[in-house]
């Protein structure tokens, strides 16, 4: 067992998922094991570090009246709390988006020699962009990965169009390379929505994806390391009425979770070791979630999500749900393991 005694969860972001990643953060504190550590609530969006609230061994969260807040010493990652200095020994990183999903707080806590939850920083980086993320898969023989066309803000758009309606077919999807809960993921079948697709899709990066649209189930899967081998965990399909998972399917309850997925033991056993073969070749830690679309028994991966959702309502806490663990054990197994 690791010497830890006080963690610290690290929610809010720079992004548009900020407040999906204030209740993801929120929750996951609140199922931290508190006989076995101390767990202090960190909030950073924007440059700005404060402890929000704390909850000390076998005692009741204190949560910080917002004028009284201190801030976080992002010199050696440690708080002034009642006279008394705590330097956080580990960080579950709950960040969706910038700086906690594509390596930048990854890198600040490897140079600080501080333990986390996540991927290494480069595995963060490469597996948030979803072009970098597909060109490690591209070759591999267990998993598919649909036809796209990857596009910078600021190249030439004139035939942009019908470059990517004659590569891709229709319809296609139009979405940001860095972006997470479907912000300015746009589904396009007439060529004529091509270019609004585009300026949302910018609206959330730089750089952008087109892809041929598959047809098939939405699947998803979460893997992790127990610390003696990984281990997949039971396989959702998401069921919406919307053109896809978007974010009202995702957070405003316009979609069905299914879970265990009604599947046979066959496709749930592949999905499953693709799922362990995909965390292995990208090279992953802690817990991370694969998302696909499975076209009768192939399987089209779509995005590798190392920090997934952790709300009350979200995939992962399904996931271990329908597995029979108790999400307190299941954290300190990716505490003790990451």
């Amino acid at each position: 067992m690791k010497n830890y005694n006080s963690i610290a969860v690290v929610y809010g972001s720079d992004s548009s998922e900020w407040e999906v990643s204030c209740k993801s953060g929120k929750f996951t504190a609140s199922k931290i094991d508190g006989a076995r550590y101390d767990i202090y609530e960190v909030f950073a969006r924007f440059g700005k570090w404060e402890l929000v609230a704390y909850r000390l061994k076998g005692q009741e969260r204190i949560e910080l009246p917002e004028e009284s807040r201190p801030s976080i010493d992002r010199n050696d990652f440690s708080v002034e709390v009642e006279d008394h200095k705590v330097k956080f020994d580990y960080a579950y990183i709950m960040q969706h988006g910038t700086p906690g999903e594509n390596g930048l707080l990854q890198g600040y806590f490897e140079m600080l020699g501080i333990p986390f939850s996540s991927c290494s920083a480069f595995v963060a980086a490469m597996t948030f962009d979803k072009f970098s993320c597909k060109s490690y898969l591209k070759d591999v023989d267990f998993v598919h990965c649909a036809d796209d066309l990857f596009i910078r803000k600021g190249e030439p758009m004139e035939g942009l169009a019908q470059k990517a309606v004659d590569r891709l077919g229709l319809p296609m999807f139009v979405k940001p390379t860095d972006g997470g809960s479907s912000f300015g993921v746009t589904k396009v079948h007439a060529i004529e929505e091509f270019g609004p697709a585009v300026e949302a899709a910018f609206k959330e990066g730089k750089t952008l994806l087109a892809e041929r649209a598959v047809t098939g189930r939405e699947i998803t899967d979460a893997v992790y390391f127990n610390g003696k081998e990984l281990v997949a965990l039971p396989v959702i399909e998401i069921i919406t009425d919307h053109e896809f998972f978007d974010y009202e399917a995702k957070y405003l309850g316009e979609s069905r979770e299914v879970c265990p997925a009604e599947i046979t033991e066959a496709q749930r056993e592949h999905i499953q070791e693709v799922s362990k073969k995909i965390y292995a070749h990208l090279g992953c830690s802690g817990l991370v979630r694969v998302d696909y679309i499975m076209d009768g028994d192939e399987l089209y991966f779509l995005e590798v999500n190392t920090i997934p959702g952790m709300t009350s309502a979200s995939l992962v806490p399904q996931m271990v749900r329908a597995a029979g663990m108790d999400m307190t054990d299941f954290l300190s197994t990716i505490i003790e393991n990451s």
